[in-house]
Formats: C-alpha cells, sequence, structure tokens
C-alpha cells in the first residue's frame, strides 16, 4: 500500500535521468550518453526485482553519472530558482488577466453585502487593545488601529493619499513643522476623523484615534462572462471610463466599481421604495425583481433598507427607466447611500470586468461566495 522511501527516490531519480537525456541527448558525447541510458537501465531491472541492496546500488550508481555530467554549482541553482520565479510570475499574470482578478471593496455602496472601508472614531479614554490582539484582529477583521498624535503645535498643510503595492492606502499629512504618515485611506481620515488641511493642532494634541476596517478583498470571476450573459441579481465589477459624470483620477484614472446587476439590455425598470419592479424585453407585466440579492435589500432587515428613488427617469415612483441594448444598469445594495446607474445611467457593455464571486480575506465577516 505504502512505497517506502528508497523506491519512491530511485523513480525520482529515473525521471530526472530520462529528463536529463531527452534534453542533453544532442551535447553529450556518445559514450556519455550510453553510459547514462545504462544507468537508467540497470535501475530499472532493479526496481522491477524489488532488491533493496541491489536498488540503493544502482541508484547510488546512476545519481555519480548524473552529478559528473551535470555538476551542481551556484549558477545552475540561481537559474533553477529563476526560472520557477518567471513560470510563477507568468502563471499569475494569466490568472489575473483571465481568469480571476483581486479588488478591493472601496466604499460603502455595498453594505451590508460587502464592506468598504470604514472608521470608528476613539476617545483618548478609549483603551486600544495590546499589540497581540491587535495583529489577531488584523488578521481576522482586517482592523488597523491608528493613534496619530502631534508632536508639536502646528498645522496641516496638505492631505496626501499615498498607495503602496495594491491594497496599503496610505496618507501622509504636510505639516509646517511635520510630516506624518497613516496607515488609512485619506477619504476615511476626512469623513471620519474630521482631519483636514488648515487644521491646528498642540503639541501632545491627538489628530485622528481609532479603528479602521479594511474593505472586503474580492475574486472577481472575468471567465464566465466570456460564455454566459450577465444575469440580473449579479454582483458584478465594471470600470467607469467613459461614463458621464463619474470622474476619474488623474493618477490611477478611471476608478472600478461594484454593485449589484439591476437590469439587463431591454429592462424597464421602476423604483417605487423599498422596491425594485422589473419587465424584461418579453414581459408584458411588470414584477418585483425576483432573485436573492434583491429580497434581502427589499426587505429592510439586518441593516439592509430597500431601493431609494435616485433622480430624473427613476426619481418617482411612476417613473421608469429603459435599460440600452448594449447596457446594464447597476445598483448598490446600500441603495441610500450609493452612487450609482440612479445618478450617472447605465454601464457600456464594454466596460464589464467580471462577477464577484468570493471574499477572500478578511475572514469575518463576509468570507465566503458573494451572493
Amino acid at each position: 500500500m505504502f512505497t517506502s522511501r528508497h523506491v519512491k527516490h530511485s523513480k525520482l531519480l529515473l525521471r530526472h535521468a530520462e529528463k536529463f537525456l531527452r534534453y542533453k541527448q544532442d551535447v553529450i558525447s556518445p559514450p556519455e550518453r550510453d553510459e547514462l541510458e545504462s544507468g537508467i537501465r540497470r535501475l530499472k531491472a532493479a526496481l522491477r526485482q524489488r532488491d533493496r541492496k541491489e536498488i540503493e546500488v544502482r541508484a547510488e550508481a546512476l545519481d555519480g553519472q548524473l552529478h559528473r555530467l551535470a555538476p551542481v554549482n551556484w549558477e545552475s541553482h540561481w537559474r533553477e530558482n529563476v526560472e520557477v520565479i518567471l513560470v510563477a510570475i507568468v502563471v499569475a499574470v494569466g490568472i489575473r488577466s483571465y481568469f480571476l482578478q483581486p479588488f478591493k471593496i472601496p466604499t460603502g455602496s455595498m453594505q451590508p453585502t460587502l464592506n468598504g472601508i470604514i472608521g470608528y472614531p476613539y476617545e483618548a479614554s478609549q483603551p486600544i487593545p495590546n499589540i497581540f490582539q491587535q495583529a489577531l484582529e488584523f488578521v481576522v477583521r482586517g482592523r488597523n488601529y491608528i493613534n496619530v498624535v502631534s508632536r508639536e503645535d502646528d498645522q496641516i498643510l496638505q492631505v496626501e493619499p499615498k498607495k503602496f503595492l495594491f491594497f496599503f492606502n496610505f496618507t501622509r499629512l504636510v505639516c509646517n513643522r511635520q510630516n506624518l504618515l497613516v496607515y488609512a485611506p485619506h477619504d476615511v481620515l476626512q469623513s471620519t476623523f474630521g482631519v483636514s488641511a488648515g487644521k491646528t493642532y498642540s503639541k501632545g494634541e491627538i489628530i485622528a484615534r481609532g479603528a479602521i476596517d479594511t474593505g472586503d478583498q474580492v475574486f472577481v470571476d472575468k471567465f464566465s462572462y466570456n460564455f454566459v450573459k450577465p444575469h440580473r441579481g449579479d454582483v458584478f465589477v465594471f470600470k467607469t471610463n467613459r461614463i458621464p459624470g463619474i470622474a476619474e483620477d488623474p493618477q490611477t484614472g478611471a476608478p472600478f466599481y461594484i454593485k449589484r446587476l439591476g437590469g439587463t439590455p431591454g429592462d424597464t425598470l421602476r423604483i417605487d421604495p423599498p422596491l425594485l419592479y422589473v419587465r424584461g424585453p418579453n414581459e408584458e407585466q411588470e414584477h418585483v425583481a425576483e432573485r436573492y440579492g434583491f429580497k434581502r435589500v427589499m426587505a429592510g432587515k439586518d441593516g439592509y433598507q430597500g431601493y431609494a428613488a435616485g433622480r430624473d427617469n427613476l426619481a418617482r415612483p411612476d417613473h421608469t427607466f429603459v435599460v440600452p441594448g448594449d447596457a446594464y444598469f447597476a445598483l448598490g445594495d446600500n441603495s441610500k447611500n450609493s452612487y450609482d446607474s440612479r445618478y450617472w445611467g447605465p454601464v457600456p457593455q464594454a466596460n464589464l470586468v467580471g462577477r464577484g464571486l468570493f471574499v477572500y480575506w478578511p475572514f469575518v465577516p463576509h468570507w465566503g461566495l458573494i451572493r
């Protein structure tokens, strides 16, 4: 049932020798090739006979032949490591480009289905957990604690966003007499902690203190939309370039949004708070949106508040909107606080990136498949 270690080692050695022979048979000399082929045959024969002593002798001899033909040195190790790294990079890029792409939820427009970055200000008297509890909460909840104290009597001149790699959002506070780097997005510092340019602080005064939960980080399925059409109720990611009303960041370009797909091409939509009504292009009568995600939002429980009217065509309960034939209608689950297609119109089909598939971090509270 179980293969002994010396047999496993010998079989691996055989595969390595045969691979070496295939790659190097036009480089090594005929006597060397004959010797290597003979060593391979002898080891195979010993394995068939299941003679442990003979297997060990033949394996040691073949191993010695390989070392003479391909001596191990630092260059070979370096070359092999580089090859492994390059292959890993190519595979990762291929997966990200065509199958799964990581995406970080930036705002609260999909709460409570998906969390954006949330800040919790602390009073000066409220204790911050010890370093071990902080580490545990960071791993499990993606929670980071900040305690920014002014070292001088000073004034904030600029609040500059800084991004490192893909997921780490910092903010640099440029002051008259000091610069402070804070592990927190600039918009959270401004909206939640009240940090803004022009504010003055005394030496030892708290600038920002509290906890910040990172946004849910999800895998986006970029593959399935190549073969199946998007469905109502999907949580989907899309680019916002060429959408009027959404400004592009001068450094990073048009942002990516994640919303729930409220309407497909040809659908007629109507919002009568808290309900979303839909009539498909081949349907005679409208009906309340049926998918699980819609029902959860419209139920108005567990943090959901139902759908709210937007502006223009969906501003009043008797108004409708017809989704164009090459576009999709995006709605946030946090409808009262979502900037979505009710305000800037439908998403062009060319902008679709993929379907939100899986929350892979943090582990609490939304780890798992996205619904």
